[in-house]
């Protein structure tokens, strides 16, 4: 039975496909490395789940793609671990506004274990709406691999490295000045500060 062919290319159609085909295969996921053999591994900078991925994004991930296709046409065991951040105080402030703009509340309106809640619910949206940019990009990542910075895995990781960079001296504890965010309740880092020069007494 003969096969028609379709007046137009259908690239999302041929491309869906041949991802799939590619997933199916286990052609992304990282092998052990054999004797003598070498290996090459990258974790993805894990995007924020603030929102879904932008042109910076694409391309970003776009070189390191073609990085990680070139190792392994050099036939070396590769990985490239995919991921998300949690991205904190950003994401706990583009909740509160989303809440604020829908229903007129705010986060002291709630419960906390609610409001965590509602959080977390929005992580799980972004971070599949991440997963399926990034597949949909071509990515091949090792996807049996998927982080969350604030997975138990990586947070113990990041509480074991602070005890021994304090126990090394490299990090202390100390009374410091402190960007405090009334609004947020926390400290802020010196990179989310908008400085801003006012004319008055200091005191």
């Amino acid at each position: 039975m003969a096969t028609e062919l379709p007046t137009a290319y259908d690239s999302k159609t041929v491309e869906k496909n041949i991802y799939a085909r590619w997933l199916d295969a286990g052609a992304f996921n990282a092998e052990p490395i054999s004797p003598g053999g070498s290996a090459f591994a990258m974790v993805i900078p894990p995007p924020n789940v603030t929102a879904a991925l932008h042109l910076g994004h694409a391309l970003n991930n776009t070189l390191q793609d073609v990085l990680i296709r070139y190792k392994r046409m050099c036939q070396l065991a590769t990985l490239w671990m995919p991921g998300t951040d949690h991205a904190g105080i950003a994401t706990q402030t583009v909740v509160e506004k989303r809440i604020l703009a829908e229903e007129g509340k705010k986060r002291t309106d709630f419960e906390r274990d609610e409001f965590v809640g509602r959080i977390q619910a929005w992580k799980e949206q972004f971070e599949a709406t991440i997963i399926n940019q990034l597949k949909m990009m071509g990515c091949s990542c090792d996807w049996r691999r998927i982080r969350f910075t604030m997975d138990e895995t990586c947070a113990a990781a990041v509480r074991e490295t602070f005890h021994r960079l304090f126990d090394d001296g490299v990090i202390y504890r100390g009374k410091r000045l402190v960007n405090w965010d009334p609004a947020t309740q926390t400290v802020l880092a010196d990179d989310e500060v908008e400085h801003e020069n006012v004319h008055g007494h200091f005191w």
